[in-house]
Parts: C-alpha cells; sequence; structure tokens
C-alpha cells in the first residue's frame, strides 16, 4: 500500500456534510462567550461598566480579570507572565477585556457590545522602529523596555571573511505579517461535570492542552478530557494556548452548565494570532564565480504585544536554516524579538523556515544579478552535494538527511524548458506591447519531522517523541490509536497504509482514532511536519510487533518454527510448502485462545510503541515559477508553477499532491496578495476577508507536481514530511520570478506582497 494513490478515507464523511466541528457540537443547557474586544492599540484600562449588559435578559453574567486573578497565568515565557484577558492596560486592538456569557451567542454579542470600557491612551508603537526608538515607551510591563529578547545564535564573528571576499553586497528583506485564516476559526466547548472538564477544541495537540488545563485547575490529568473532532485547518495558529481553552472550562465550573466559544472571522483577524513579520538584515561575501563565502545577518521580529513562549524564539529555527541547501562556510545569526502595539505573532504554516528560505534565495538572486549571471547557474556552484550527506550544517546540530539537490534543479529546469523560456523572455523584452515575462527559482530544504525530545522540550512539549497503538480484532480487523492530531493531513489514510503493508491486512479493514486523550494514550500531537516522519514510524513500529507475534501465533498453528514461516496473501504458509497455510483471520481468532497458544504467549494482538526520532529531517526541492506583467498595470499573473519536492518516502502521492497544492497555494498568497497592515495609531487594516486578500481557485495556477525519492537514512520509514514544503518553497519563487521580470530596469527587490500598484511604482521609479 505505501506508494498508492488511494483516496482518503476522511473525504467521505467531509464532502457529505457529515462531518463534527465544535460548533456542530450541542450540550444540554448550553451557553455562549463573547469576548469584549479592547478597540485601543495602547491604553490603561481605567473602567469597565457592564451594567448595561448585565442586564439584558439572557444574559448570565460579565465577567473582567480581576473575577480570574486567582487562576494561575497561562503558559508564558518565564517572567514574562501574562493573564486570560487584559487588567489595567491594553496591547494591542483586539485584546480581550471582558468576557460576557448569555443563553445564546446573539444575545452575548449584543451584551459584549453593551459593555463600556473606559481608556487612558498611551503613546502607540506599532512598529518595530517606533517600539525600538529612543524614549519609547515600555509596552508589556514585565519588561523594562521593548526589547523581548535579543539572540546570539552562533558564536562566529565573519567580519574578516566577509572583508577577504572579492565581492560583498547588503539588503534588507522583508517577510510580512499573515494570517493564518484557516477554514475553521478557532473555537472552544466545554462542559465541567463532577471532577472536571470535557473540552472539545479546535486543537493540534489535546495531550499538552489538557497537561495546561489540568495544571492550571490543579487537577490530575486524568480527570481532563479533550477531544479534537474535525479541525478545519490549523497552520500552526492552533498550536497558541488561546485564553478560551482555560475560560470557557473555569465558566462552565462557575455556572454549572457547558460553555461554548466559537471566534468570528472579524475576531480571527485581530484576536487569534499571526504569523511571519520579520525584518533581514544580510550582508554577503562571494567570489567571481558565485560561490558563496560567509553570511552575517540579523533578524528582527515584531512579536506583538504580549510575548508568545513559541513567537519570541521562533527565529532560532530561521537563524538554523539560513545556509539552504548551499555549502556556506561561515554564517553569523542573530535575532531580536521585539514588542508592538499589534496582535502577537506565533507559529504559522513553517514556523520560521520559510522565512529562512526566503532570506538565502533572494540572496543567491541578488549575487547573481550582481555578478551577471544566470541564478541557476549561481545555484549550482554552491548547492551541498549528494556524496557529501549526511551533511554537518554551520549551526551545531542541524544536520541534513540525504538529499540530490542537484538532481532535483537539473529536473526542475528541463520540466520547465528553461532556456525556451529565456529565449521567450528576450523576445517579449523587446516587444513593448508584450507583457513582461518572469522566471524564478527556489532550491529549499527545510525541517520536517519535529521531534527529538531535547529540542521539543524547549517549546514546552513533554517530549518529540509519537504513540500508537496497533490492535488486532478477533476477526482480523485493526485499530490504530494514535497520539497525533491531524486537521487536514490525511492522516486516516496514510497510517493505514503503513499498516497495511505490515500487517497484510486489507486497507479498508483498518481504522485509525486519534484526538481524544480519554481514547488514545498519550500523544505528543501535530505539528512541525511530523506526520510521517514521526507518527508514521510509531505505527509502523507497533505494528511490525504485531506481525512478529502474528508469526509466531501462526507457526504454532502450523506446527513449524517461526523462522520457517512467510507472510503470503492475506495470511502465513511454511515456506516451500504451499498448502500449509492458515489466514490472518484465523490467526486473529486463535490469540484470544489462552489454551491454543505457545506457551508464555499473552492474549491478543496488540501492541503500543513510542517513536523516539533521532535527528530531524529536511524535506528538500526545486520550485519554479513563471509570471507575466501587465507593463500598463504592474498585475503579476502566474502563468506556470512547477514543484519538485523530495519527501523521502511518499506514502501516497495523492495526498503528497494535495500537501504540495495547498503549501504552494499559501506561498502564493503570501507574495502576491496577503498582508496584515496596522496604521501608525495600530488600527488593523485588515480585520476581515473583504481587507484581507485570501486567493481563490481562479487566482491561482495549475501546479506541475514531480517527486524525487531520496530516503530518510534517519528513520525506518525513510520519511521526511511533506506539509511545510511548499509554503517554504513558493514566496521567494514568486518574488524572484517578479524580479527576474523587472531586472532590465534594474530593480533588485520588490517587497511583498507584489500588488500591482506596488509593482507598478517600482516600475516607474525604475524608468
Amino acid at each position: 500500500m505505501i506508494g498508492s494513490a488511494v483516496p482518503r478515507k476522511e473525504d467521505a464523511a467531509l464532502l457529505t456534510g457529515r462531518g463534527t466541528f465544535v460548533d456542530d457540537i450541542h450540550r444540554p443547557g448550553l451557553l455562549h462567550m463573547v469576548y469584549v474586544h479592547s478597540t485601543e492599540a495602547h491604553a490603561l484600562v481605567t473602567g469597565i461598566d457592564t451594567e448595561e449588559a448585565r442586564s439584558l435578559p439572557g444574559v448570565l453574567g460579565v465577567w473582567t480579570a480581576r473575577d480570574f486573578a486567582d487562576l494561575p497565568p497561562r503558559p508564558s515565557v518565564p517572567g514574562l507572565e501574562r493573564g486570560y484577558l487584559a487588567g489595567d492596560k491594553v496591547h494591542y486592538v483586539g485584546e480581550p477585556v471582558a468576557v460576557v456569557v448569555a443563553a445564546d451567542r446573539y444575545t452575548a454579542a449584543d451584551a459584549a457590545r453593551a459593555v463600556r470600557v473606559a481608556y487612558e491612551p498611551l503613546p502607540v508603537m506599532a512598529t518595530v522602529a517606533d517600539a525600538l526608538a529612543p524614549g519609547a515607551v515600555p509596552i508589556f510591563a514585565p519588561l523594562p523596555g521593548n526589547l523581548a529578547l535579543e539572540q546570539q545564535v552562533t558564536p562566529d564573528d565573519v567580519t574578516a571573511d566577509l572583508a577577504a571576499a572579492p565581492h560583498r553586497l547588503r539588503a534588507r528583506l522583508v517577510n510580512q505579517r499573515c494570517a493564518g485564516t484557516p477554514i475553521e476559526p478557532y473555537g472552544v466547548l466545554a462542559d465541567w461535570t463532577g471532577a472536571g472538564p470535557t473540552v472539545w477544541a479546535t486543537v493540534q495537540a489535546p495531550h499538552r492542552v489538557r497537561a495546561e488545563i489540568a495544571e492550571r485547575f490543579g487537577l490530575a490529568r486524568h480527570l481532563v478530557r479533550v477531544i479534537a473532532p474535525d479541525v478545519g485547518g490549523a497552520f500552526g495558529v492552533k498550536s497558541s494556548f488561546m485564553p478560551e481553552l482555560f475560560l470557557a472550562p473555569e465558566l462552565s465550573r462557575r455556572l454549572g452548565r457547558p460553555v461554548k466559544y466559537v471566534e468570528t472571522r472579524g475576531e480571527h483577524m485581530v484576536h487569534t494570532y499571526h504569523g511571519r513579520d520579520q525584518i533581514q538584515d544580510v550582508e554577503v561575501g562571494f567570489d567571481a564565480e558565485g560561490r558563496i563565502l560567509a553570511m552575517d545577518v540579523t533578524i528582527t521580529v515584531n512579536i506583538g504585544g504580549v510575548p508568545d513562549p513559541v513567537g519570541i524564539g521562533l527565529a532560532t529555527l530561521t537563524s538554523y536554516m539560513l545556509g539552504g541547501c548551499y555549502r556556506i562556510p561561515k554564517i553569523a545569526a542573530r535575532y531580536r524579538s521585539v514588542v508592538t502595539n499589534t496582535t502577537p505573532t506565533a507559529s504559522y504554516r513553517g514556523a520560521g523556515r520559510p522565512e529562512a528560505s526566503f532570506l538565502i534565495e533572494r540572496v543567491v538572486d541578488l549575487v547573481a544579478r550582481e555578478l551577471g549571471e544566470d541564478p541557476a547557474d549561481v545555484r549550482k556552484v554552491n548547492l551541498i552535494q549528494p556524496e557529501e550527506m549526511p551533511y554537518q550544517t554551520p549551526f551545531e546540530g542541524i544536520v541534513y538527511d540525504e538529499a540530490d539537490y542537484p538532481a532535483a534543479l537539473d529536473l526542475l529546469l528541463g520540466e520547465l524548458d528553461y532556456a525556451a523560456l529565456r529565449a521567450e523572455q528576450a523576445r517579449r523584452l523587446a516587444d513593448p506591447a508584450a507583457p513582461l515575462l518572469g522566471v524564478g527559482l527556489s532550491t529549499f530544504v527545510e525541517m520536517g519531522g519535529f521531534g527529538p525530545t531535547p529540542l521539543f522540550e524547549q517549546f514546552g512539549y513533554l517530549g518529540g517523541w509519537e504513540s500508537a497503538n496497533v490492535r488486532m480484532q478477533p476477526d482480523g480487523s485493526v485499530i490504530v490509536l494514535v497520539g497525533t492530531a491531524p486537521h487536514g493531513q490525511g492522516h486516516q489514510t496514510a497510517l493505514a497504509q503503513i499498516v497495511a503493508d505490515q500487517l497484510n491486512v486489507p486497507f479498508d479493514a483498518i481504522s485509525v482514532l486519534y484526538g481524544d486523550t480519554a481514547v488514545v494514550q498519550e500523544g505528543t500531537g501535530t505539528m512541525g511536519s511530523r506526520g510521517m516522519p514521526v507518527a508514521g514510524n510509531a505505527v509502523r513500529q507497533a505494528a511490525v510487533e504485531v506481525a512478529a507475534k502474528a508469526r509466531t501465533i501462526a507457526a504454532h498453528m502450523l506446527e513449524a518454527e517461526a523462522d520457517d514461516v512467510v507472510p503470503v496473501g492475506d495470511g502465513f504458509q511454511i515456506k516451500g510448502v504451499p498448502e500449509a497455510t492458515v489466514t490472518m483471520a484465523e490467526v486473529a481468532v486463535r490469540a484470544f485462545k489462552p489454551h491454543l497458544l505457545p506457551e508464555g504467549t499473552a492474549l491478543g494482538l496488540e501492541h503500543t510503541a513510542y517513536y523516539e526520532p533521532k535527528n530531524l529531517s529536511y524535506p528538500s526541492g526545486a520550485h519554479g515559477c513563471v509570471v507575466e506583467i501587465d507593463r500598463d498595470t504592474g498585475r503579476v499573473t502566474v502563468l506556470r508553477y512547477v514543484c519538485v519536492d523530495d519527501c523521502g518516502t511518499v506514502i501516497n502521492p495523492l495526498t503528497a499532491r494535495g500537501q504540495i497544492h495547498g503549501g504552494v497555494a499559501q506561498g502564493i498568497a503570501q507574495a502576491l496578495y496577503e498582508k496584515v497592515a496596522f496604521d501608525p495609531g495600530g488600527r488593523p487594516l485588515a480585520a476581515s476577508l473583504e481587507d484581507y486578500m485570501v486567493p481563490g481557485p481562479l487566482d491561482l495556477p495549475s501546479y506541475e507536481t514531480h517527486h524525487i525519492e531520496t530516503k530518510s537514512s534517519f528513520n525506518p520509514l525513510g520519511a521526511k514530511g511533506l506539509g511545510e514544503a511548499g509554503a517554504t518553497a513558493a514566496p521567494q519563487a514568486v518574488v524572484n520570478a517578479v524580479v527576474d521580470a523587472l531586472a532590465h530596469l534594474g530593480v533588485r527587490d520588490v517587497e511583498m506582497p507584489c500588488t500591482p500598484e506596488r509593482v507598478w511604482k517600482v516600475m516607474h521609479d525604475a524608468r
């Protein structure tokens, strides 16, 4: 089954409206919770008048920060504790100030609007430049200033290396702020009955959420049940510990009734945490062939008004991947995390690695332009070669697994018909009436298979392993319990394929369950492209043990030694004796007959495995984008987008293509359409999908996808992960294409998103 493009098990229910999302769940006596959000970006809260709101029929109460003062703070950076609601001060527009509970969501929304909050405005610093300016007012009280963290990632000083380089250039690159905008916004339903709560939530790591809720309320973990039902996308933004995860259970406890919170799209745009938002200052030294000799990088991250424990250090991952898939001897990297009066930032698809890939791929193109060389040739000069794998990067502990970067680039150039595109570009350039043509390349590598426990502990997780329980039923069917919590990745399908191969059981006879802490053994969760490299290997490991036990029982049934029995078809046979067979279903029944089992054999066919990865995995590839630009309007149209991806072992080519398509769509969206912006007063300029440009199918091209499979030696499946590769590769492929189309005008950079207005202005300013 591994390698087969079988349709997803998940799709039938979802496509026929039979999925179960948080807002589909109803409990007797259900109440609804709505926030009162701050309308100021930076201000003291001088009063909150709740009288009118409390008087509305159907309102059960209004609570402010003081009402939750006895609760321990949310998961926070040590020393930078954050509450559930703003107290005496608000830090960004959209920060929750109060919470209303009513019998229905419409009454709750009306009551929230009736709450009157009095503010005393403070100076607003909506940009990192303002926040770091001399005399800037500290935004977040525990900090003496607005520099939340300054980290030197490498001890190297490359000043001498840069000075000795034959050529040098400097650049400032901007990776703009994006919103996750999953199709389902954040939602929580909590029902506190008896000794503890049951919580249904749109989360990516149910067991970790259970642990944090239990800790806040002083409960043993077995008293807290967290269920992630069907989740309509997450893209990292549902891994943050939003206040509703704790307020809904607490209000349910106080009121003795279930409480539900489901954010609106407008709330999502200002309340759920954003991603990206880096300014990257880079200096690079290189020789006459374009070989990069040294690089110095300073990253400045806008982490918003309240430091998130993940967001504050996310640029560590950016730093680790700055070298991309190139052999760069010396890299010096550091970053600064800066508090501003904007919505906090944290994980968003790729979480720090797309920012690194964007930087190095733009740098390679800038080097090529500086030397008058083709960008493809400069890449070839710098690429790490397959015989150098595994490759130790300049960063301690960051070792790339097996890959063939040159082969990926060569396949891409062939599929693009690169020489013909360059000829067509020249023809159009000579014709003033023809749209401009640009070709952009992106050879990339990113981190996947997030795991090793020492790394994951730094982000607050119990460990970096993943768990799986494989249990064969007496009829030969199989139930798999896995510790991940997918939200569109297709784990029910891919993990069933792995089990089918190991147990010789029909694919349709396998069910995969997840997302319920009362049913599934302790797990870590879904993030960081860890589904197949980590969870897949846990499932494989458990299935291997079940298969070994089944073989032992089959040998006993056939009166043979286990080494003489081999799997065939739907069961086992004695080697060389085709008539001596037994089916897996017969073995499954025998496994529950204690008097007929080999001596010392335990009942049942079941095994639980915890797989700890020994290293990260490193998906890679080469993507190419072809754009045309209207000379009169600056409108950019993507004509072709070609992908070559190496995710190691491809479990299911169909779902793999889907992952690539989705990631590339988000990457193109960042390059051309999306940006969360604020005015100087910190007011969001994109507070709905009317203002925030999420592209639809008609805005995107058909994708041409290709795979090369270089198996990773870092895990038994040889898988590397794929969920974030498209989002890592696409932004710079598009931007490189846009800049390539304008290179004859002397244009070196176009800041994302490359909107028609921005491109038109760049063209005309250059002229």
